[in-house]
């Protein structure tokens, strides 16, 4: 099977970069169906999903996306900004419900 070459321009280098388009044929309606699942969770294309995917298996690495679960990712995102220190009460007492001005009968 061949492929057809597209030519693009790298907007960052500002080189010509050859993209091969790959057709996958006799593919499974279930595979599809959680390929197209797994891109929405992780916020891509499905052709975006598989691109990913396929580097993945020929350089055998994975992304930090993959290996890290949305709690460390968002903390790694925030810890570049320095953090801070926050004070907090004792817990001493029971929590009371807020007072807004109302009384109570």
């Amino acid at each position: 099977m061949s492929a057809a070459s597209v030519d693009s321009i790298d907007g960052t280098a500002g080189r010509r970069l050859t993209m091969a388009t790959l057709t996958i044929r006799n593919l499974e309606d279930s595979t599809k169906a959680q390929l197209r699942l797994q891109a929405a969770r992780h916020g891509r294309s499905m052709e975006e999903e598989a691109r990913v995917i396929l580097r993945q298996a020929v350089t055998g690495a994975q992304s930090a996306e993959v290996r890290e679960g949305v709690g460390s990712r968002i903390h790694a995102h925030f810890a570049r900004l320095g953090g801070v220190e926050l004070e907090l009460p004792d817990r001493t007492g029971l929590p009371q419900a807020p007072n807004f001005g109302e009384t109570a009968e």
